[in-house]
């Protein structure tokens, strides 16, 4: 089965990429609990495994986290693997 994608899930054709980013969702959220760089480290890899989860950008001197989805985000499991990192997801900013 072919795909016209990359490795890094960019496409070769101008449309579908356009659609795709039409399609992402950026959600910021309120975090508790990071102090350091390695508390960013940790938030992003966690994160970064949920399933639809295109990026993640970690502000730890504001306590934010900017997840970018496919869609929708799912609350609950953002939240989860933020708690699974250590921390508390205290809300959306």
């Amino acid at each position: 089965m072919g795909s016209c994608c990359t490795p890094d899930h960019s496409c070769s054709t101008g449309g579908t990429t356009a659609v795709a980013v039409a399609e992402a969702t950026s959600t910021v959220y309120a975090v508790s609990g990071m102090t350091c760089g390695h508390c960013e480290t940790s938030v992003t890899r966690s994160v970064g495994t949920v399933e639809g989860v295109l990026s993640v950008a970690v502000d730890v001197a504001g306590g934010l986290v900017t997840v970018t989805t496919d869609g929708a985000p799912d609350d609950a499991v953002i939240g989860a693997a933020i708690d699974d990192a250590g921390y508390e997801l205290t809300g959306r900013a």
